[in-house]
This record gives C-alpha cells, structure tokens and sequence, in this order.
C-alpha cells in the first residue's frame, strides 16, 4: 500500500504539561479509515496536528498532496455569500466578467481550466441535500447541519489528496447524515474520520485504534474491528488467569523454600549446639548453606517477579470497560399511569401538536426530525423552560431534561456536589455509594466538574439527574451521543437499562435508539405525528 500520509516521532503536550502524543508513528494510504478511542485519547488533537492547526513539540508529518480538514465545530461568518464559502466567489466573479465581454488578462489566469467551477459547486451542492441554496444566498441563513455540509461541499470542490474529518454527523439529521455517508463512501483518495457514529463506520476500509499514545490496525469496518476486539480481549482475559494461577505457584514455591530453609537452619544450629562435628566441618556447612539459602531465596524472589510482571501486562492488555450499574426503584412508573399530556400545543418556532398527545407508563419515545424542526424547543417546553404560544404541555410526574449542552452541572463544583445539588436530603456517604455506580469513586468524585472529559462530564450530568430528589419518573435526553465515544455510548445504554421511567429520546442515531427498547416512534415535521419503525429511514 502506498503511503500518503505520515507521522514520525510526533509528540504534543498542553500548555498545563498534560502529554497527550509522545514519539507517535502512524502512516495512513489510500482508502477510509475510522480513527477511534476514548475521549481524551488524543484522536481531535491528531488530526489537528496533521492539518496544522497545532505545531508539535517533536516530530514531524509529511503529506503527499494537499490536505483538507473538517473540524468538529463548524463555524462560519454568517455574512459571507455561499460561493465565498466555498471557495469560488473570484472564480465566478472572473466567469461573469469573461461573459460580459471583458477579456483581461487576469479573469483568464483566475479562472485557469476551471470553467465548470459553478456547475461542479450546483452539482456538489445537490448530491449534499443542498440543492435550493443559490451561490448568492449568504452563510447566515442556513441551518447549523447545513454549514457543516457547505463546508464539507468546499473541501470536495478543492479535491484534496487527504480528506480529514472529525465528528462529521454530530449536528446532522438523518437526511444530512446519508448525503455525508454517500460522499464518504465515494471518497476516492486518503480519508481520515474520527466518530461515534456506528453507520459511517461501518463504511470505512479499516479501523486505527488510538490508545495509550499508540495506534492498533484493524483491517475492515467497525463490526469486524468489535469481533476482533472481543477475540483479542478473550485471549487477553485467558492470560491474566494463567499468569495469576503462575503467581499463586510462585507464592506457594517461595513460601515451601522458605520453610525447607528455616527446617534446615534448625538442624544445623542443632547440630551446632550438640557439636557432634568438628567444628571447621560445621562452619564450612553453615556458610555452605547460608550460600545455598541466599541463591534458593534470590532465585524464587526473581520468579515471583517475573510472575507478577507477567501478570501485570497481561491486565494491561484487558480493557478497562466498567458499565454503569444503577438500581432506581424509585423511578418506575406503573403501566397505563398518565405520564404526559400535550394538548393543542404550539411551540415558540412554529411546529405544533394538533390534537392531543399522551404518553403513559414506563413508554420509551423516540423523538426525530430534521435540523431545526424544533425538537429542542419541543423537549424544553415539556421541561418548563420555555412557554408555548398555545396550548398546554402537563407532566404529572417527576422530570428531568439533559440539554445538549450539559449546562445543568456547575463547572466550579465537584462531581459530589453537583450530585447534592439536586438531592439535598442525601447524606455525603449515600451520594459517593450511588456515584460509584457511575464510575465516579474515591477521588474522582471530588474532581471539579469543569476538569472533566467529554465522557465524564456527561456522566456527572446523567447521574446529577437520574439520582436527583424526587426520583425523575420522566427522563428526556436531547441528542445524548453527541460527543461520547463508543465505550460512553455503551455506558449510557447500560445505565438506561436499569431505569424504569418514561423516557423521551430527541436523536438522530439510529443504531442507539434501536439498542434502548424504543417502544414508540414521534416525527416533528411541522406537526408531531406518530410512525412506524419502518417508517423511521425517512426519504433522503
């Protein structure tokens, strides 16, 4: 495979001293690669370093070609005409001129051999779900989703050799996401993309696995990397256990000499007392078996050492994998109690609920829709946050809303506190039992939530509010995946197992929503309407 991409001696710490790459070689070629990890694992900090965004401390990356980059936060100046955002406003300007007569010399350089710069930037624009935007329409009145696909349309319209991506879908519908999935499948050069999202990468050529400072291959898309992964901890977790039970028998041989020794001290120290010898011979025997002794010592002493060595590697390669396990008995709700209760509902944007709509006992909903058809809106009225234009939004039990943007944790508190924030009559002993179930023990619930990883944080929110006093009966989450890493995602599916409430699910990932027992699908449209599972690959 030829090599298009490399990274050798790569090292990059922050300004705090925390290393996140020391001495990294990685090489990537031709095809599509998923670049996956834990939170803080380094993998955003990577792609940065290779697209320039950050200078490395150490080493160096070399690139044959060109590189274009998509950041996970899209931003773009809300004044600038689409063809500016893409790169071609002198290009067209220069084309406009050429028709209208004007020869100059520089339109001609400007343009070069792309005089289909506007058709291939329609044609771009279209096979991205993008094609009502006119190149004169500015940047400002496009949709958050609708940026990060106008700016993935300039990076296809450069054509670069190396593409690089990170956490394209995070603020894609599901129509926007199949527009991304089909321009990853077609990539036909080097394409680098760090995600979450199981379905885009599940249409990647390999997996690079970033851990520890260091990238493991895996040849196929990401169910084939889970097989191998789960063939390789397997064998990892048969190697703890034999070198655990080759520890215990080093112990035992150890203990054994050790007790063959003193018997023998005992008797020469017997024989000693009784000089039943001449004493040079007894001396002589004495350092004989001192010496013997010392060697018989040092020689299990080292065993023992390499057992415990041995065992020590073996556990570093199983895989740290704590699930969540909570018991919140306090959160069911009987089947057929009256959970929620819209009625001629109108939201402060414009979609409404006609008619009513019911939600009873412990139902699981999910909520989809396109990118601003007010799914948000929808989930902070019911919350209470915001008032409708009309009608009524009823909770007749407990509830709790985890907002996208986690801000119902104070960054200047600890983890614990945050906790007692939201159950008062909690003892500190009883909050630190409950958040050990959530992967916060000893120090780590003492650490100050604005210190907290991306995985972490949202755990802290997630256990502020399922433990919260009263128990929340209905727990509505808004785009809950965004920003978690796959053993994150698993984490929380984990804990939602064991919570027995309703539950209400604003979403565009499918693959998560499927593996948390949805019992009823909800379309926001314009209007809310129920559909079928079937019904839920919406047309693109």
């Amino acid at each position: 495979m030829s090599v298009n991409l490399t990274c050798t001696s790569l090292s990059f710490a922050w300004p705090d001293g925390t290393v996140v790459l020391d001495g990294f070689d990685a090489a990537f070629g031709p095809g599509r690669t998923g670049l996956v990890g834990v939170n803080g694992s380094g993998k955003s900090t990577l792609l940065k370093l290779i697209a320039g965004e950050l200078e490395p401390a150490d080493g160096v990356v070399r690139v044959a070609g060109e590189i274009g980059y998509l950041p996970q936060n899209v931003t773009l100046d809300t004044a600038l005409r689409v063809d500016e955002a893409l790169g071609i406003a002198a290009q067209r300007a220069a084309l406009h001129a050429i028709e209208g007569g004007d020869a100059s010399e520089e339109h001609f350089e400007t343009v070069g051999d792309d005089w289909d710069v506007e058709e291939r930037a329609l044609a771009t624009l279209g096979e991205l779900g993008l094609g009502d935007l006119s190149l004169d329409r500015t940047v400002g009145e496009v949709s958050g989703g609708e940026s990060v696909l106008l700016r993935l349309a300039a990076l296809l319209l450069r054509r670069p050799d190396v593409l690089l991506l990170d956490e394209p879908t995070n603020n894609l519908d599901l129509y926007a996401r199949r527009r991304l999935y089909q321009a990853v499948e077609s990539w036909p050069g080097v394409l680098v993309v760090v995600s979450h999202d199981r379905e885009l990468l599940e249409r990647v050529d390999q997996i690079a696995d970033l851990r520890g400072g260091e990238i493991t291959w895996y040849g196929g898309n990401f169910s084939a990397y889970e097989e191998a992964l789960a063939v390789e901890q397997e064998a990892a977790e048969r190697m703890v256990r034999v070198a655990e039970a080759d520890l215990r028998r080093q112990k035992r041989e150890l203990t054994d000499a050790q007790v063959k020794l003193a018997r023998r001290k005992r008797y020469g120290q017997k024989m000693w007392d009784q000089k039943r010898e001449p004493k040079i011979v007894m001396g002589a025997r004495k350092r004989a078996a001192q010496e013997s002794a010392g060697k018989h010592r040092i020689l299990h002493e080292e065993k023992l050492a390499e057992a415990r060595e041995r065992l020590d590697e073996a556990a570093e390669a199983v895989r740290d994998d704590d699930e969540i396990r909570v018991d919140l008995p306090h959160t069911a709700v009987p089947a057929g109690r009256g959970v929620l209760t819209l009625r001629e509902l109108e939201l402060a944007h414009g979609a409404r609920v006609e008619g009513g709509f019911d939600l009873y006992g412990p139902e699981r909903i999910a909520l989809i829709g396109r990118n601003g058809a007010g799914k948000t809106t929808l989930l902070r009225t019911i919350a209470g946050e915001l008032a409708p234009v009309a009608g009524e939004a009823t909770a007749h039990v407990p509830l709790r809303f985890l907002p996208q943007r986690l801000d119902v944790l104070d960054g200047e508190l600890t983890v614990a506190q945050n906790v007692a924030r939201f159950a008062p009559g909690a003892t500190n002993n009883r909050i630190r039992a409950r958040l050990a179930r959530f992967l916060f023990r000893g120090a780590r619930a003492d650490q100050k939530a604005a210190t907290l990883s991306g995985g972490e944080r949202f755990r802290a929110a997630l256990a502020a509010l399922m433990l919260a006093e009263p128990a929340p009966q209905l727990l509505m989450l808004d785009e809950p995946t965004n920003n978690l890493d796959m053993a994150s995602v698993k984490q929380l599916t984990t804990a939602l197992e064991s919570y027995e409430g309703a539950l209400i699910v604003a979403s565009h990932d499918l693959p998560f929503l499927e593996s948390i027992g949805i019992t009823r699908w909800l379309l926001l449209d314009g209007e809310l309407k129920e559909i079928t599972p079937e019904a839920v690959g919406y047309p693109a």
